[in-house]
C-alpha cells in the first residue's frame, strides 16, 4: 500500500485513497472484475490479499457487488461514479448545520462552465 517517494522514502497512500483506486478500476470496464484483475489494473506492487481486503472493505460499505462463479468471486460497482459523489455530495449537507450556507460556499468555487451546467440542471433544461 504504500510507495516510494522522491527521496526513496517509503510513502503511504492517503485514506482512501486505496479504495478509490479499486473503484476507478470497477469503473472503467463493464463486467465485473476479480481481485487478482483489480490487482492487474492498478498496479503498483499491491499485494493480491491488500486488494482483497478493500474489496472486503467496500463490499461492507455497500459500495460494490460480490458476484461468485464458483469458487471464483468478481466485483462491480455498487454505483457509478456520478452516483457515488451525489451521495457525498447530500451525506456532507445532512452532516452540517447549515446546508444553505454550505451550498452558498460551495457554488461559489464552481467554474464557468459548472455553473452555467447547473443553471441549466435547476431551470429544466439539459446540459
Amino acid at each position: 500500500m504504500a510507495g516510494r517517494g522522491p527521496h526513496g522514502r517509503v510513502e503511504r497512500r492517503s485514506p482512501g485513497e486505496l479504495e478509490s483506486e479499486v473503484l476507478a478500476a470497477l469503473w472503467s470496464t463493464d463486467h465485473p472484475l476479480t481481485p487478482a484483475e483489480i490487482q492487474l489494473e492498478i498496479g503498483g506492487g499491491l499485494a493480491y490479499n491488500t486488494v482483497h481486503t478493500i474489496l472486503k472493505r467496500l463490499y461492507d460499505k455497500g459500495l460494490v457487488l460480490r458476484e461468485v462463479d464458483g469458487r471464483r468471486g468478481a466485483y462491480r460497482s455498487a454505483k457509478n461514479a456520478a452516483e457515488l459523489t451525489a451521495q457525498a455530495m447530500h451525506d456532507a449537507l445532512d452532516r452540517g448545520p447549515d446546508p444553505i450556507a454550505a451550498l452558498q460556499q460551495f457554488v461559489t468555487g464552481l467554474s464557468p462552465e459548472e455553473e452555467r451546467a447547473l443553471r441549466e440542471l435547476l431551470t429544466g433544461g439539459a446540459t
